[in-house]
């Protein structure tokens, strides 16, 4: 985990490094294609930056991830229930990927949630395809919730339920 990282609600001079990390995060292992509908939302930023919280991991002054904090009711939340906080579209830049970065971003939102009152677990979809954010997710105490799963409307792709009690 680097030792210096900055995890911090995302300012507008953020928006351009988020994203190319999310855009890339998710086109270089092949899970969507660039024209895939799903690329336009994670590549809106400043949308997400207006109904969410977008937040940004920093090693050494340089933005290393990003990720979308949502509450139940809030138009990016897809399965926060009241008194959670639901994060999504976490992307950690390929160029430091396998050196710790997602396990660290995901303690800070931890971390994170312990500091909000009220907040009493947390919540993630993921697609089943990812299975590497799946192994993670486990390992950090993040329980599979199959009752709801939910497929993305119009296509067929699964995302799976993880929650974690804080």
């Amino acid at each position: 985990m680097p030792v210096n990282l900055v995890f911090r609600p995302a300012r507008r001079a953020h928006y351009p490094e988020v994203r190319r990390i999310t855009r890339d995060a998710y086109l270089r292992p092949g899970h969507f294609s660039g024209g895939h509908p799903y690329m336009s939302v994670l590549e809106n930023v400043e949308h997400r930056a207006e109904h969410a919280e977008a937040w940004v991991a920093e090693a050494s002054g340089a933005v290393i991830a990003a990720v979308t904090l949502t509450f139940a009711g809030q138009p990016y939340s897809e399965i926060a229930r009241d008194n959670e906080l639901e994060f999504r579209m976490l992307a950690v830049d390929p160029a430091v990927q396998g050196n710790g970065v997602g396990r660290a971003v995901v303690r800070r939102i931890l971390d994170h949630a312990q500091s909000l009152p009220d907040i009493s677990g947390i919540s993630i979809t993921s697609a089943t395809f990812m299975e590497r954010a799946h192994g993670l997710y486990e390992s950090l105490g993040f329980q599979r919730v199959p009752a709801g799963d939910w497929y993305v409307p119009g296509e067929d792709v699964l995302l799976w339920v993880f929650r974690l009690e804080v």
